[in-house]
């Protein structure tokens, strides 16, 4: 044997590869069936329905196996081995025994906001604990965990970690087996919805325990080195596949910058949103240097939680895109950032926020790559959480509620194909919207009505997807908090196409004028309204350049007005949106003329 190649990728290449294959298909499903067994379990909508979650399988060094295929990039990107390895550092590999299950929040760690919780627990082959195999972890969004608002992670006005709630640092909720008695009282006591968050804490350990069987009955089946090696095979094939993408983009070094509009504290600053991607061969960096140092507001993030998170989403994004993430398919990835940028902050500094930055910073990497792959990549997309929540007592009940709202916007047109959307973000996958008859059952809510917002894709020969208009009437006293961004940095068009609409959020009281709100806390009264418009996606082409009968058509569907036809795309329609021919044939005449 080459003296080069180690054990692990000997055993890896000896395997026979029918096992191999039935391995690999064995551990991605894992994962896929607790990611339904806790939609059906859970207790918060926040869970069930809008899946704020994530599950893998790491090995026993915290390395991604497999994660759940409607996982949220955000947390399986990095979120699930980071935590594992740091619970290995503080209890040791000796110190972590069967029938453990650890978790943590810690944000210094995870460097995300505190609400994200990563449970785990070991895996050993045998019944009675033999050889460490690795972890199951499943991350969930805690609802409440005490803090200075309601929900935590809404405070708009955060300026440390402290104010956002309690952190535990790889501590054990079971020991032996056994419940710790004490830590799961801790968890009862630091939130304002214990009922609802212990039931979503047992669908989270749940999972963590019916995964846990699930792979180490794959053990007992083929054995540890066996297992081991269809890994290491697994992720030796995602490394060549992300390399022979990142091979066929010509080298050189690709800018893009973005901003947000400000940490909601320094009110008007942007924070700068840098990026620099290098190609060298089948290698890929990302370098955020030139970003926005740490800030007052909670829009900080770690460098693991942010940067790192960001740039593997992105790069997943732009290579190899259909195969399974694991540790694999970022080995041919380099991220480079200095301490103390708002995506690498240090210290105590808030992260109530820190997800509302991501899906700009991973649109930023992916238009650097513009130039250097423009048939592969996107035009921008809304890129907003777009946070317009609600909290106070329900006078059905008596009860403390909170209704996380958040709401779907246009994503980016790309070669051949009009922008997707209404969508969440980059950051999410496929995290879902609330359904309406979910949020008027369970909160003194009455949504009026949720439609495509006309106009809000850009313009361009591939029009950017649309955005929402939504208007929500509240019927009791409460509090809403809004959060949304991107309202002087609007989705941008590539290659001619025009930028998408940015969004806007305006509170209309019983008496009194509307007010424009970005961000901050609205008392509100019954009957008062709040109607939100999210952003649309950019355009990509010259939008003279599309098919006339294709923006007739966006026009019947109420993608696109007849005016804004007439005057981006010339196109003149008749009464019935049908295409005037020779008056749309005139209007594209007189506009080469005046390029020309």
């Amino acid at each position: 044997m080459d003296d080069r190649v180690s054990p692990a990728h000997a055993e890896a290449a000896a395997i026979n590869p029918i096992t191999a294959e039935i391995i690999r298909h064995a551990l991605q499903s894992i994962p896929n069936q607790i990611d339904v067994n806790i939609t059906r379990t859970a207790y918060s909508p926040l869970i069930y329905e809008y899946k704020d979650y994530a599950v893998g399988i790491v090995d026993h060094d915290g390395r991604l196996i497999a994660q759940a295929q409607g996982g949220i990039p955000l947390f399986v990107a990095n979120a699930l081995g980071v935590a594992v390895r740091d619970g290995i550092a503080v209890h040791g590999l000796d110190g972590i025994e069967p029938g453990d299950v650890i978790f943590s929040n810690h944000a210094a760690t995870l460097g995300q906001h505190l609400n994200n919780v990563v449970m785990y627990t070991p895996i050993f082959s045998g019944r009675n604990g033999g050889e460490l195999f690795g972890f199951m972890a499943v991350l969930v969004h805690w609802l409440d965990i005490g803090g200075r608002v309601v929900g935590s992670c809404a405070s708009s006005g955060s300026t440390d970690i402290f104010q956002e709630g309690i952190q535990f640092r790889s501590v054990k909720l079971w020991s032996r087996g056994k419940l710790v008695r004490d830590m799961h009282r801790m968890i009862e006591i630091n939130t304002r919805f214990p009922r609802m968050l212990l039931g979503d804490v047992e669908s989270q350990f749940s999972g963590c325990m019916l995964g846990r069987d699930m792979v180490a009955a794959l053990l007992d089946k083929y054995g540890v080195e066996t297992t081991r090696a269809a890994v290491e095979l697994m992720w030796d094939r995602s490394d060549r596949a992300a390399r022979q993408a990142i091979a066929a983009l010509p080298d050189g070094d690709y800018h893009a910058r973005s901003f947000l509009d400000d940490d909601s504290i320094e009110l008007g600053k942007n924070i700068l949103v840098d990026a620099v991607v290098r190609i060298r061969g089948d290698q890929m960096t990302v370098d955020f240097s030139g970003t926005s140092d740490q800030v007052k507001g909670p829009l900080n993030s770690g460098r693991d939680g942010g940067a790192v998170a960001a740039a593997r989403i992105a790069f997943k994004y732009l290579v190899s895109p259909d195969d399974p993430p694991n540790d694999g398919s970022f080995r041919a990835l380099t991220v480079d950032i200095p301490e103390g940028k708002f995506i690498s902050a240090t210290g105590n500094a808030p992260m109530g926020g820190y997800s509302t930055p991501m899906p700009t910073v991973v649109d930023t990497v992916v238009k650097a790559m513009v130039p250097a792959a423009p048939q592969h990549v996107a035009a921008g997309h809304h890129g907003n959480f777009g946070i317009s929540s609600y909290a106070g007592t329900d006078p059905r009940t008596g009860d403390l509620f909170q209704c996380m709202g958040t709401i779907h916007g246009g994503w980016g047109a790309s070669l051949g194909h009009d922008g997707p959307g209404p969508y969440k973000t980059m950051s999410h996958g496929d995290t879902l919207d609330i359904p309406v008859e979910a949020q008027e059952a369970l909160y003194p809510l009455r949504i009026e009505y949720q439609l495509i917002r006309p106009d809000s894709g850009g313009a361009g020969e591939f029009r950017g997807g649309c955005g929402v208009d939504r208007l929500t009437t509240v019927l009791a006293p409460c509090t809403t908090q809004i959060f949304f961004d991107r309202t002087g940095c609007p989705p941008w068009g590539i290659l001619g196409g025009k930028d998408g609409a940015t969004p806007s959020i305006v509170v209309e009281r019983t008496t009194g004028e509307p007010v424009s709100v970005l961000k901050g806390f609205v008392p509100l009264q019954p009957g008062d309204q709040v109607r939100v418009q999210s952003g649309g996606g950019g355009g990509y082409g010259d939008p003279f350049k599309r098919d006339p009968e294709r923006v007739a058509r966006d026009v019947r569907l109420g993608y696109v007005t007849r005016e804004r036809a007439r005057s981006d795309y010339g196109v003149a329609l008749d009464a019935n949106n049908r295409v005037l021919e020779a008056e749309t044939a005139t209007l594209r005449d007189e506009r080469a003329i005046k390029a020309a």
